[in-house]
C-alpha cells in the first residue's frame, strides 16, 4: 500500500487533495478559462526574445528590439497583421504624430476608413 502512495499517480492524487481548494478557484467565476494558454504563449514570446537579445550589439539595438517585440505581440493579440500595421504607420507618419491614440493596433483600421472617407460638405 505504501508503494502505491509513492507512485507517480499516488503523488499526483496527494498533491490534488492537498491543494484542491486553490486548484478549483476558477470554478467560482462563471466563464473563467480552464487553461492559461494565452499567458503561456505570451511568456514563450518573451523568453524567445530574451534568448535572441543576447546577440544585440548595442543597448539602443536592444531597446529597439524590445519596442518592436512589444508592438508585434500587441498586434497579434488584437488580430492585426504586424507588417501591415507598421507599414500604415509609416505611410501616415504625419497623422500619427498629431493623434497617436488614433493609431493603436486595436483602432487604426477605423482611422484608415475615416481618412479614406471624404468629409461631408
Amino acid at each position: 500500500m505504501n508503494s502505491a502512495a509513492n507512485s507517480g499517480l499516488g503523488q499526483a492524487i496527494s498533491y490534488l487533495l492537498k491543494h484542491r481548494e486553490k486548484l478549483m478557484l476558477f470554478l467560482r467565476v462563471a466563464g473563467a478559462p480552464i487553461d492559461n494558454n494565452l499567458v503561456e504563449r505570451a511568456l514563450k514570446k518573451a523568453i524567445l526574445h530574451r534568448k535572441k537579445s543576447l546577440f544585440y550589439k548595442t543597448r539602443n539595438g536592444a531597446l529597439m528590439g524590445d519596442l518592436f517585440m512589444s508592438l508585434i505581440h500587441t498586434c497579434e493579440l488584437n488580430g492585426v497583421n504586424p507588417f501591415d500595421y507598421l507599414t500604415e504607420l509609416q505611410r501616415h507618419a504625419g497623422e500619427l504624430k498629431r493623434e497617436p491614440w488614433e493609431w493603436m493596433p486595436w483602432n487604426y483600421r477605423e482611422t484608415l476608413v475615416r481618412l479614406a472617407t471624404p468629409a461631408a460638405a
